[in-house]
């Protein structure tokens, strides 16, 4: 790898991060004296007890989503042990919070090196459940629209730059039709090779579509995304000042927080703005709104931390002869 590359995968990696701390700074000394001490009196006096429960579901969802790769899987004609799954999954949720969508990698190379299963296999049956995933977040999006038009269309209309929303998405088109043109009609060498494994990642993408247990697959993408709104949900009676908001408000908060997870390293520093920034169209100050983020944020990623270091560790440990 020249110095060049070398350079830009680093930088890949600390950006996203220096931002989001960056960020973080930034907040905190916008706050005046008495917010900060709203802020902090907030997590002292925090009812964690929903929290706990929100930790539980949230557990529970990495077990969902573990046991749902086995139906992906064994369309394909592989199987792995639970433990395998389950720690790359856990891993999957790590990386993705220190290098922006490395986890999808990451638990292909878990799955090939503990199961046996080909890279390009493991991440194709990824990508389909990321398929899945992205419809059932499209789903929440159209509803939350649909529950809250009138709060988002206001916000967007002050916070959106349409004009420049406009022209990077036409050059964003543009960009991609040359992709798809030099895809289908190029004739290099690696071009070649790279039409090989895309194709068994696509036809791992498309095995949720037909496998003959779709349905079980789809009830754990349901649960799975239950338990995200429930997390969400449960943590606001954690502090009085968001204890009283309507379900509809936490779902619009929650896509808004789901969407800085997915375009950061797991919302570091976005997560906790976008969620308070949101809560203040319904009337939450934005000290309490923030302090509310920031519980949520900081209780799931200390389990994510947890369970992916636990992964990492205890992996060669259970199955270091294969």
């Amino acid at each position: 790898m020249s110095l060049k590359k070398k350079v830009i995968k680093v930088l890949s990696i600390i950006l996203p991060l220096a931002v989001g701390v960056f960020l973080i700074l930034y907040t905190y000394n916008k706050l005046s004296p008495q917010e900060r001490v709203d802020v902090e009196g907030s997590f002292k006096t925090a009812n964690y007890f929903y929290i706990y429960i929100s930790l539980f579901l949230g557990f529970s969802g990495f077990w969902a989503r573990a046991y749902r790769w086995k139906y992906t899987l064994g369309h394909m004609g592989y199987t792995a042990p639970f433990p395998v799954k389950f720690a790359a999954v856990c891993i999957t949720y790590l990386m993705n919070m220190l290098i922006p969508r490395s986890g999808e990698v990451s638990r292909a190379l878990v799955l090939k090196r503990y199961a046996d299963v080909p890279f390009d296999k493991g991440l194709g049956t990824i990508i389909s459940e990321r398929v899945v995933d992205l419809i059932l977040l499209l789903v929440c999006m159209g509803a939350t629209i649909l529950m809250k038009f009138d709060e988002l269309r206001d916000y967007l209309v002050k916070t959106v730059p349409y004009q420049k929303l406009i022209i990077y998405g036409a050059a964003a088109f543009v960009l991609f039709m040359i992709t798809v043109l030099y895809y289908r009609y190029g004739s290099a060498k690696w071009l070649k090779k790279l039409k090989g494994k895309i194709s068994g990642i696509v036809e791992g993408a498309l095995s949720v579509f037909k496998m003959p247990n779709k349905w079980p697959f789809l009830l754990l993408s349901l649960y799975i995304w239950f338990t995200y709104i429930a997390i969400f949900y449960i943590s606001i009676f954690a502090l009085p000042q968001t204890a009283g908001l309507s379900f509809g408000t936490v779902v619009t908060a929650f896509v808004v927080g789901s969407i800085a997870i997915t375009f950061t390293n797991g919302g570091v520093g976005f997560f906790p703005v976008a969620v308070a920034n949101i809560l203040t169209l319904y009337d939450v100050p934005y000290t309490y709104g923030t302090a509310f983020g920031w519980i949520v944020w900081a209780s799931q990623v200390a389990t994510i931390i947890f369970l992916g270091v636990f992964s990492f560790l205890i992996l060669p440990l259970l199955y270091g002869k294969k």
